[in-house]
């Protein structure tokens, strides 16, 4: 799959696809760490001194924590993941500790999805793209971002230009990692002029995404229009890379939904390349982690991070095709 492609050399002038296959290689890993604070989740030591009944005060706490985060892993993982929910949350300064995160981690040479799941319809859907796309582009300046499709293909069209336009990427939710996922995702569709089964929603989306990639493929052999299917379906992700062969695929589930290394094997080609795998409780909260607890400190929290780290990198070059890397 996509063996006739090269992993590019040189990221600074490459296409969001290029980018991040180079990313991706360089670490030799697909591990990317989801930033998802929360405040009682959070080691000691960030909210000393801090209040937790005061917004501004949590959001402070957020900021510290992940810049933290990515400084401990920053030398080890191509990508990370923040999760605008947990800074919306907190309102305004919220955001802006959202912001500074972001360029926290351009600074630190990580790529940076915003896991925001946005969409719209027509000029709305263009906003969205306009605000968070493109890292000299955009106010926020993510890499690129997560979208839903269940308003139609015509307003991923909007997103998918400026995206490709700004060399940044969207990540279409597909096959999610959610039990509740198959209410909708894996439903048939019914054939209007014959009555026929067709497709289930899961692979109408895939062929929109697949269908946008061929238009942009980078030199690695993917598009700028990943896609999202979790590790806590390897039979569907196999099937889907399949469908979606020229697309990144965003894998979360793992560890703490319950998926492993080897759950995340169908979303790779043959080179290791082709899907980056998210873990954010699992490594952002190792400190709190029976197997972790017994060796840190919570004062060493950030080394209980990087050695949950180092855990994951280690059975995704073991268990997958990452080891190819």
């Amino acid at each position: 799959m996509n063996t006739d492609h090269s992993t590019p050399t040189d990221s600074r002038l490459s296409s969001f696809a290029d980018r991040l296959a180079h990313a991706v290689a360089t670490k030799r890993n697909p591990v990317c760490v989801g930033l998802d604070p929360r405040w009682k989740s959070l080691p000691e030591p960030i909210r000393a001194g801090l209040n937790g009944d005061s917004w501004t005060d949590q959001a402070k706490a957020f900021a510290r924590f992940s810049c933290a985060v990515i400084d401990a892993v920053a030398d080890l993982v191509p990508v990370c993941k923040p999760q605008a929910a947990f800074f919306e949350a907190l309102g305004p300064s919220g955001m802006s500790a959202l912001k500074e995160v972001i360029d926290h981690a351009t600074a630190a040479g990580l790529e940076v999805i915003l896991d925001g799941k946005r969409n719209d319809i027509g000029t709305t859907a263009q906003a969205y793209a306009e605000a968070w796309l493109g890292r000299e582009q955009s106010p926020w300046g993510a890499d690129s971002l997560t979208v839903s499709p269940y308003l139609g293909d015509d307003t991923l069209e909007p997103m998918i230009q400026i995206a490709t336009a700004r060399q940044a990427g969207l990540w279409v939710l597909v096959k999610t990692s959610n039990p509740g996922s198959a209410a909708l995702q894996d439903r048939s569709t019914v054939l209007t002029e014959t009555k026929e089964v067709g497709p289930l929603v899961r692979e109408i989306v895939a062929s929109w995404v697949e269908r946008a990639n061929v238009a942009s493929l980078g030199a690695c052999g993917f598009g700028a229009v990943g896609a999202v299917v979790g590790a806590t379906y390897p039979q569907e992700l196999v099937a889907l890379r399949a469908a979606m062969p020229h697309a990144w695929l965003l894998v979360p589930g793992y560890g703490a939904q319950g998926g492993g290394a080897a759950d995340t094997v169908g979303a790779f080609d043959s080179r290791g390349l082709g899907a980056v795998v998210n873990s954010s409780r699992g490594i952002i909260f190792a400190h709190s982690a029976p197997a972790y607890a017994e060796r840190f400190s919570t004062a060493a929290w950030t080394d209980a991070v990087r050695a949950a780290t180092l855990d994951m990198i280690t059975a995704m070059r073991d268990e997958t095709p990452a080891g190819n890397l």
